[in-house]
Order: structure tokens, then C-alpha cells, then sequence
């Protein structure tokens, strides 16, 4: 159905998010939410926005009504008014909400805003993936914000939580990194065949998501060739910034991207008519090749689903073998659609394809389908080369353990 609304009247209060000095990142205190009906009745989602150096993108919370009345939230974002007030009207229709859900113990993007969040719905039960942990210091969850006495962990066997006739889940992790873990937990909504995930599985939209486009001065920085073209805001600006922005996104530094020597960097800087800490006083360390758009259509594909490379490179394989199991698991649930946390949005998609995606961490693909893995699944190894890099050093510094062999 995907229905979508935000606010009609901009209040800058309405996209107030006070706590934002708790992760210092783009667009910082000031969030605006778009709200989407996936399936009427029964599905919405709440996409907010989240970035570095105006490399943004969607980050998304789940909502899902209780066959016996209520609410289940999935991987929760800032709790702006504006945000609040779209959930309530949804609690004035179909109950209030019963839990939350924080699906991760990493994604510090998911977990900053589970605490504040839940005091907004003081009768939901928090449920929280099993080993938490925090940096620099691994501190309870009640000193983390979470409320103590509303608090539990996930129960391992999905059959023991209190909706187990409406989901089922599954928990991949904890993963060993050296300095922390990662833990992931889909979620699969029976009744309506919709799994969630929360960063396992993405897939990027060709033209910019809608909550990107609210403000499309990121789009545009990104467009331009040198610092000094001039920021133009069109159809085919946006397009081809957020293009650039997936790549970043994805592998920091795709092949087609050649960093410039800083003389010239601070050369064409002083070129810049808007020189203020809004444009970043003119820098722009960015210089892509003719071939760029090629680069960014092999990511997409088809629009098909695939593992982000950051994963790919630096997590999932430190744990080939339980990831899989973890997949194969997964591939056994009847979904049609996906709901990731980030990028696109109730993605038509089959269990065949999701399990496929982890086909880059087998010597052979193949599937517990028993189907040969089809190559469009695996990304170019050019493009991973600085995530790579990046892998090895830390290894090489004692901060993570090594990766293990393809199964």
C-alpha cells in the first residue's frame, strides 16, 4: 500500500531532538520523520534521517499491531513531537504500544534512542538482543537510559517471548570484534509474511528516498565535480548525488574515487563562494571518475537485496558458519516483502534471494535450497579494497581477531 505522510505545517519544535550530543552526527537536533502505511491496519513505518559529511541516509522504525490489540515497535528512532504525535494517533486507533524492540547490540544509531523512547509509552516492555554491551565502558542498561524495571533480554528461543504466536525470531551473534560485538535479531511477522531486519539486508533505491529529499542541500554538495560548481538544485543533481552518497555509504572509497592532494583541495576551496561551516568552508576531497555511474549501478543491480560491504568486510566474516546457519533459518520462513532499517522500504523479495546474499561467505555457493548461488549476488573485489585495508590493519594491531575461511 505505502502511504506516506509527514508533517503539513514545518515547526522546526515539532522536529526537536534534544539529545543529539549523545551521537553528534548529521542532521544533529533537528529530525524530521516521514511516516508510511506499508499495509493498511497493520504496518507502518518511520523514517527519519542520519549522516557524516552529508553522506545520509534512512534510518527506519517498525510498527506492527498485535492481533490482540496493540503495538510492536522494531529498532525505535528519535522521539521528536512530530514523531510522537504520528504514534499516537495510531495508538488512539489501534492500542498502545506493548513492546519495543532494540534488535542490535552495535548499531549505537538504533540504541541511543530505545531509552528515551520508552519513556514516551511507560507500559511497553523493552526487549533488548542479549549481550549489550557499551564503550568505552561496558555499563548496565539502566545507566545506559533503558528503564530498569521494563527492561528484559530477548529470550534465545523465540518460542518463550510473550508474542510468539505472531512472530518468530531469530538472533545471529554475538560476533567477536576484539573492542565489542555484533548481534542482529530478524523479526518474522507471520500473519502479514514480513521479515525485518535491522543492517543484515539492504537494497538501494535509484532515484533519492523521500526523507532524503526534505532537505536536498546533501544531495547537492555531493553532485558536483569540483568544489567550486555551483549547487543547482534538479531532478538529475539529486539523482546524482545520492548516487555518490550509496557508494560512499557502502565502501567509504569505491574504485572510482581518487582522493586529491590537499594543496589542491585547499586551492580550489579558496574558489568557493560559500566558504561557511555549512559547505565546509569550501573543501571537498572528492574526485570521481567517468566510469562512477557504473560503479554505483553494480552495487544496485536490479534493485535486488545483497549485504552491505562494511559487513561483508569487517563483520560477518568473523562468523561464516553461524551466519549461515543464521540464514538458512531465516530462509525457512514464508516472507514476501522485507523491511530493512536503512535504505529501501518493504522490499518484495523471496527467502531464496535473502539466503543468497550471504553467498560471498561460501568457497562454492551454494544454497540449503539446494540451488546454485547466482554471481549477480557478489559485489566487484576492486571496490573493497580500502575496506580491505581497513580489515588488516586492525588485525594487524591486535583490535580484532581474524577473519575466518569461506565454509
Amino acid at each position: 500500500m505505502n502511504v506516506q505522510r509527514q508533517s503539513e505545517e514545518v515547526n522546526s519544535q515539532d522536529f526537536s531532538w534534544q539529545f543529539w550530543f549523545t551521537l553528534p552526527i548529521y542532521p544533529f537536533g533537528k529530525r524530521r520523520t516521514i511516516f508510511t502505511e506499508v499495509i493498511k491496519d497493520t504496518i507502518w513505518t518511520f523514517d527519519q534521517l542520519q549522516g557524516i559529511f552529508y553522506v545520509v541516509v534512512p534510518i527506519r522504525m517498525t510498527i506492527i499491531k498485535l492481533a490482540e490489540g496493540g503495538l510492536l515497535v522494531y529498532a525505535p528512532v528519535a522521539p521528536t513531537p512530530e514523531c510522537i504525535r504520528l504514534i499516537n494517533e495510531l495508538v488512539a486507533k489501534h492500542g498502545d504500544v506493548k513492546y519495543i524492540i532494540l534488535p542490535t547490540i552495535s548499531g549505537v544509531e538504533h540504541k541511543i534512542f530505545v531509552g528515551p523512547f520508552a519513556r514516551y509509552f511507560p507500559n511497553a516492555t523493552v526487549f533488548v538482543t542479549p549481550s549489550q554491551w557499551s564503550f568505552p565502558l561496558n555499563l548496565p542498561l539502566s545507566w545506559l537510559g533503558l528503564p530498569r524495571k521494563r527492561t528484559k533480554l530477548l529470550p534465545v528461543d523465540s518460542n518463550q517471548a510473550p508474542f510468539a504466536q505472531e512472530f518468530d525470531y531469530a538472533i545471529l551473534g554475538a560476533i567477536d570484534l576484539g573492542v565489542g560485538k555484533f548481534a542482529e535479531v530478524a523479526f518474522f511477522h507471520k500473519s502479514s509474511k514480513t521479515l525485518l531486519v535491522t543492517d543484515s539486508i539492504v537494497s538501494i533505491p535509484e532515484e533519492p528516498p523521500p526523507i532524503v529529499q526534505l532537505d536536498p542541500y546533501p544531495l547537492l554538495f555531493h553532485a558536483r565535480d569540483k568544489a567550486f560548481d555551483p549547487i543547482l538544485d534538479n531532478p538529475e543533481n539529486r539523482r546524482k548525488g545520492w548516487q555518490r552518497i550509496a557508494l560512499f555509504a557502502f565502501y567509504f572509497q569505491p574504485s572510482v574515487l581518487d582522493i586529491p592532494k590537499w594543496v589542491n583541495v585547499f586551492r580550489d576551496a579558496k574558489k568557493v563562494s560559500d566558504r561557511t561551516l555549512k559547505s565546509y568552508f569550501g573543501l571537498y576531497p572528492f574526485q570521481w571518475k567517468p566510469d562512477w555511474q557504473h560503479c554505483f549501478h553494480t552495487l544496485r543491480g536490479d534493485g535486488r537485496i545483497f549485504v552491505a560491504p562494511i559487513l561483508q568486510a569487517l563483520i560477518l566474516n568473523r562468523a561464516p558458519s553461524e551466519t549461515l546457519a543464521w540464514a538458512d533459518r531465516i530462509a525457512e520462513w514464508d516472507f514476501q516483502r522485507i523491511i530493512p532499517c536503512h535504505l529501501d522500504n518493504a522490499i518484495a523479495a523471496t527467502p531464496y534471494q535473502f539466503r543468497q546474499a550471504f553467498s560471498f561467505l561460501e568457497k562454492q555457493p551454494t544454497t540449503s535450497l539446494g540451488l546454485s548461488s547466482n554471481s549477480n549476488y557478489l559485489l566487484p573485489e576492486a571496490d573493497f579494497q580500502i575496506l580491505r585495508e581497513i580489515d588488516a590493519g586492525l588485525h594487524k594491531i591486535g583490535i580484532t581477531p581474524p577473519p575466518k575461511e569461506k565454509i
